[in-house]
């Protein structure tokens, strides 16, 4: 696993906060906020507070999603900057290859800020059509285009018009990176952004024609995340050299078109490019789940968050409410006390393991069984649990193979993984996936293990009811992409039960 370089870091009341109130802020999150996994809170230029809830930590990178945007949005900038393209582009011109033979009128009125902008016309969001994205030739081997999907789909409205999310509009802004380098937006990035920030390498997801995603799938530490938040409310300069046009800055985080009405108040204040804006003259990149990166210019302040969320509003009514009622414009006086409690409390947070009894009276009928299960949706295919004194261990069999993960009791236990048969998309793109999980018994004959992605928003709660040679096993996500509903499925022991 890489090091994640520390940032500079203060003592909160140093840049004028109290260091009550960012512990106010962390256990309002524990009452009332399950998955958050990390946050960095930067004043003046210096962290602090930096904060991971146990199995996250420093050095892992975490899925963005559409955080990932802001990225691609920065690359577009240095693009304009180098003089190679700009946002009154037209961008049929980019894919003369690809184009349709008599594209309409408002495909052709469409430019690149009406990409940036999320007003390219479509409506509803085209990204669910790469599902079945055309071929460059059906006659031949090449990989479905989502280019050619993103041009052929319907245009409803003028471009400009009217905001719709679009996820694929990022996605063409990458291609057309791209083609303008012949680089790869991640490493197009590299020495221009990413080096200059201290930031290692990074994941980015690649699609069919191998073009980076762009609107999704990079993955980067909360410390990376912080660094890039800090560069945009420098306007564009680390550590006294200029890195972004200070007008881009400007230009790509005002407000450029209207997102509302929206019943979360933090949508509907207005997009940039490929930045949101916020209440109380903020703005932000942002991606599914509580991947946040909050720059508050009044404030001189950073947040960077990342989280496995189904409400993210919630996170940022605690900013609001906590944080920035906090925030005053001159040092305040030192308090040790209140800063010992702070550093205690940060050190000790993590996600709740599985609550229950470390052992059951009846776990031995039941350990070292393979259970054959039903077809289910999570496409697992048998589970076996071996109990012992040291914790739990779980064999979890899918169409792929098995796979052994150590369990601990009132813990989380680490285990190196390959992606397991729920979902690939709870392992990452590219790197080594890593489960963490835990498990106790709520009663004599249910046993719950919970499963935890670190690098990843998801976890996983399975409640194990035993009863003689028959498993019932409920499957509860902490959110998807797709239904969140827990699913319920049984298996059948590979031997007979010694008794009921």
């Amino acid at each position: 696993m890489r090091q994640s370089e520390p940032l500079p870091a203060s003592a909160p009341e140093t840049q004028g906060i109290a260091s009550r109130a960012i512990l106010d802020f962390a256990e309002s999150v524990d009452r009332e906020i399950r998955d958050l996994h990390s946050f960095i809170l930067m004043r003046h230029g210096r962290a602090i507070a930096e904060a991971y809830w146990e199995p996250f930590g420093a050095d892992a990178p975490h899925m963005l999603f559409s955080l990932s945007k802001s990225f691609t949005s920065t690359a577009i900038g240095l693009l304009v900057a180098e003089g190679q393209l700009s946002v009154d582009d037209p961008v049929l011109g980019f894919f003369p290859d690809l184009s349709p033979s008599l594209p309409d009128e408002r495909l052709r009125a469409m430019r690149v800020r009406h990409l940036l902008t999320m007003t390219t016309g479509h409506d509803p969001d085209p990204t669910a059509l790469i599902r079945n994205a055309p071929r460059l030739d059906e006659r031949s081997d090449q990989p479905p285009s989502w280019i050619r999907a993103f041009l052929e789909a319907p245009l409803v409205h003028d471009p400009g018009a009217r905001f719709v999310y679009n996820s694929l509009a990022t996605y063409v802004l990458s291609a057309i990176a791209q083609r303008l380098t012949g680089q790869r937006i991640v490493d197009y990035l590299q020495p221009r952004l990413f080096d200059p920030l201290g930031i290692a390498p990074p994941d980015w997801e690649t699609s069919p024609e191998g073009i980076n995603t762009g609107g999704w799938g990079l993955s980067l530490t909360t410390r990376d995340i912080a660094r890039f938040g800090q560069l945009y409310l420098r306007r564009g300069v680390w550590e006294g050299r200029r890195l972004l046009p200070e007008a881009w800055v400007a230009e790509a985080t005002s407000r450029q078109v209207s997102n509302a009405p929206n019943a979360n108040p933090d949508w509907e204040q207005g997009y940039g490019y490929q930045f949101w804006r916020c209440r109380h003259n903020a703005y932000r990149g942002d991606g599914a789940f509580g991947q946040f990166c909050v720059v508050m210019p009044d404030q001189d302040a950073v947040l960077a968050v990342t989280a496995g969320l189904s409400n993210m509003q919630a996170v940022l009514d605690l900013v609001w409410e906590r944080l920035l009622p906090a925030m005053a414009a001159r040092p305040l006086p030192e308090a040790p006390a209140d800063q010992a409690a702070l550093a205690d409390r940060l050190s000790s947070l993590r996600i709740a393991p599985a609550a229950g009894e470390a052992v059951s009276p009846l776990a031995a009928r039941y350990s070292g069984r393979e259970y054959a299960l039903a077809e289910n949706a999570d496409g697992l295919t048998s589970l076996r649990f071996d109990f012992g004194e040291d914790g739990t261990a779980l064999t979890v069999g899918d169409r792929e193979g098995t796979q052994r993960i150590r369990c601990g009791y009132g813990e989380w236990v680490k285990t190196d993984s390959r992606p397991l048969g729920w979902r690939q998309e709870y392992a990452g793109p590219s790197f080594p996936p890593h489960v963490a999980a835990s498990a106790a018994w709520t009663d004599e004959r249910t046993c719950v293990v919970e499963l935890c992605w670190p690098r990843t928003p998801f976890r996983v709660a399975l409640t194990c009811e035993f009863e003689g040679n028959r498993l019932a096993v409920t499957s509860n996500v902490n959110v998807s992409f797709g239904p969140a509903e827990p699913t319920r499925f049984e298996g059948v022991a590979t031997a007979p039960a010694d008794a009921t």
